[in-house]
């Protein structure tokens, strides 16, 4: 009966404060303009900052004379500051006559500028108007720098400067149409795109040539910066690029957040927070724990990979694949995992964007994809044959080691080699791969961290580093082969 109580006082502080809101707003317009209709849409959240805060200047607007005055039942004291909500957004769109989203963009296209993203093994560059380009360079002393590259589109027509029809398609789509929206780290953002294609022949998809679409999105501290480039389907990108240039135009105005924060600090003789508030919080609290102890029963006792929430592609590409992930894996005793692993029953996967891939010791490494209507399509990287590796190791470094602080040495990294891939038709030639496992010590004994990438045509690198592999290294032979420990 108390925790019902408790819930409704909460719920009738939430009311109030949004009918200060409503109020305030009232106030702000000086009855010169209708209330705003607020709906499920308008999102708020209560903060409890303490007295020494400093109010956001970015994002939504919040002035030192739009608070409210709160007072709980037990006669406790808040100030409580409201965001500025914008009312008026939908009046401005509307009567919007400024440049359309082309003719803002015309000084990027105009200056012939690009942008340069670096990741651990590729750099991505985006000239604008031009094209979007995924190269590494490798340079040796004495030598020539090799490059790698591949396009990924170039621009299929002028662009927006030069080419008048399309100018007043754009004029059409800015004042008639709805902008297209995407989820960019957890906000629905409104973007401008910019189609390429006929880029670099894709061997996955029938040498057909790669494509992408460039979305600009305004953010008005940014100077052009790629924030992600992305492979939404084989051999098809994304890339989000920054501009303040759209930020002028109120469809593609930058918002700082979907919730609207509203700050409530104690007044003199009250709490950091209302007490009743605080002893709901704790209650709610104690219901969840149960649930969070069967949830952790349950986790412990599957013997599946299960991906954290940490699972992150830094780059991607099809034939140039770069995706870093990390898994905890079952928690079965070191000894059993151990086993299951070199068995080969027991194997790794890895991947978060359209391909992921299987790698199990002594047996074979997999890239696929899964679809609900097509099934699953798998290309093997490569398979292990014992004496093919073995010859590999006698010319290839199958074992390197590092010094301990004692002085003494010990394995750091075993290199394995699997070849007769599927075949590949840029080159003619099987795929094969080089399995990298590497110690990496982490706070958690079962983490597994999976990368790979391709430095040459249909040649890959495949990347697994754990605690689990530091128990097993030291078992290496001349040919980097592992036993368990005894």
């Amino acid at each position: 009966m108390k925790r019902r109580q408790l819930q409704k006082e909460a719920a009738t502080w939430l009311l109030l404060l949004l009918w200060g809101l409503l109020e305030s707003t009232a106030t702000a317009a000086g009855g010169g303009r209708s209330l705003p209709q607020f709906s499920d849409d308008v999102l708020f959240r209560v903060n409890w900052p303490g007295n020494e805060f400093n109010l956001p200047t970015a994002g939504v607007l919040y002035r030192e004379d739009h608070y409210v005055i709160m007072t709980t039942a037990d006669k406790e004291k808040y100030k409580c500051v409201l965001p500025a909500v914008a009312s008026g957004d939908e009046e401005e769109e509307k009567d919007y006559k400024g440049p359309s989203a082309a003719e803002l963009l015309e000084p990027l296209f105009k200056q012939s500028s690009c942008s340069y993203r670096i990741e651990s093994y590729w750099t991505y560059e985006i000239c604008h108007g031009k094209h979007i380009r995924q190269y590494h360079e490798e340079k040796e002393t004495g030598k020539k720098t090799n490059i790698q590259e591949y396009y990924l589109g170039n621009m299929l027509r002028k662009s927006p400067v030069l080419d008048p029809e399309q100018e007043d398609k754009d004029n059409e789509k800015d004042s008639v149409k709805e902008i297209p929206t995407k989820n960019i780290e957890g906000q629905m953002t409104p973007y401008y795109p910019v189609e390429m294609g006929n880029g670099t022949p894709c061997s996955l998809r029938q040498n057909l040539p790669r494509s992408s679409t460039v979305m600009y999105v305004c953010h008005p501290e940014s100077k052009h910066e790629i924030l992600s480039v992305a492979e939404v389907t084989t051999c098809e990108y994304e890339a989000v690029i920054l501009t303040p240039l759209l930020c002028s135009h109120p469809k593609y105005r930058f918002r700082s957040s979907p919730v609207n924060d509203i700050f409530c600090q104690s007044l003199p003789g009250s709490p950091l927070k209302p007490h009743n508030l605080e002893q709901l919080e704790q209650q709610q609290e104690m219901l969840k724990m149960p649930l969070r102890r069967a949830k952790e029963e349950e986790t412990s006792s599957a013997k599946e990979e299960k991906f954290s929430s940490i699972h992150k592609p830094v780059a991607v590409g099809s034939n140039q694949l770069l995706t870093v992930g990390t898994t905890h894996i079952s928690k079965l005793t070191d000894e059993q995992l151990i086993k299951e692993f070199l068995s080969g029953s027991y194997c790794f996967h890895g991947g978060v964007g359209w391909w992921k891939y299987e790698f199990c010791y002594g047996k074979y490494v997999h890239q696929y994809h899964e679809d609900k209507e097509k099934g699953k399509t798998t290309v093997v990287v490569g398979t292990w044959n014992k004496a093919e590796h073995t010859d590999w190791a006698q010319n290839n470094e199958a074992r390197a080691y590092q010094l301990r602080d004692d002085g003494q040495k010990t394995v750091k990294t075993v290199s394995h080699y699997y070849g007769h891939g599927d075949l590949c038709d840029l080159t003619g030639k099987p795929r094969q791969v080089t399995v990298k496992l590497k110690c990496k010590e982490s706070d958690s004994p079962h983490a597994v961290t999976v990368y790979m990438l391709e430095p040459q045509i249909c040649l890959y690198i495949l990347g697994v580093e754990s605690p689990v592999i530091c128990k097993i290294l030291d078992t290496a032979d001349e040919y980097g082969l592992l036993s368990v420990p005894s």
